[in-house]
């Protein structure tokens, strides 16, 4: 398999950690989403994924999926062991409630197109950016409060873990003051006590940057 990424993506960051705990071999192919206009914009990529995002994965047979919830999902229905989705149904739905959290309430907001142009259009994306960060972490705290084993969701990594992780280093990015937010703090230095996701981290890419 071949992993379209760039390093501080935290969408990518999720399938890095996702192939890295069900031990997937991959290579690491790198997208600078900024340099040049952003690689993401050239033909030979776009024709692969008009969305212009990544990250994207190609699989042996050559085939492609992109949006990384996909990904984690087919990567799971394919290599369900070690499982990220808890047996229990409740349970495998508050999984996907706390990954939509991130995926939807946050991603999309904070997100490098939405940010570009939020700075064409002479709007504060940074206080923008902080502001939607703050409401998302907000429900993320409660909900975990509510779930929380040594992970988000009970006593083994979810989707859920995998989603948080890139989201705290993306918050604290963007100036949020992550201080006020005891579960996702704990389950996060959890989370970067295992391998898997210590190999996925931005500083541990080949393309990753000072």
């Amino acid at each position: 398999m071949k992993l379209y990424s760039y390093w501080r993506s935290s969408a990518s960051w999720r399938v890095r950690i996702a192939l890295h705990y069900k031990g997937l071999p991959f290579e690491y192919v790198p997208i600078h989403l900024v340099r040049e206009g952003g690689a993401q914009h050239n033909e030979a990529y776009r024709s692969q994924n008009p969305m212009r995002q990544v990250p994207l994965l190609v699989l042996d047979d050559g085939r492609t999926l992109a949006q990384s919830v996909a990904i984690l999902e087919y990567l799971e229905e394919t290599h369900p062991t070690p499982p990220l989705l808890p047996q229990d149904p409740y349970l495998r739905g508050k999984v996907r409630q706390i990954v939509e959290i991130v995926n939807s309430g946050i991603q999309p907001l904070q997100n490098l197109a939405v940010t570009q142009k939020l700075r064409e259009l002479g709007v504060d994306a940074d206080a923008w950016t902080r502001e939607w960060i703050g409401r998302g972490l907000d429900a993320l705290e409660q909900e975990v409060a509510r779930s929380a084993g040594r992970y988000a969701v009970g006593d083994a990594p979810t989707f859920a873990d995998v989603l948080i992780v890139p989201q705290m280093y993306s918050s604290r990015r963007f100036g949020v003051d992550v201080s006020k937010y005891p579960h996702l703090l704990r389950i996060e230095e959890a989370c970067m006590e295992l391998t898997a996701f210590q190999k996925a981290h931005p500083s541990a890419q080949p393309d990753a940057e000072g």
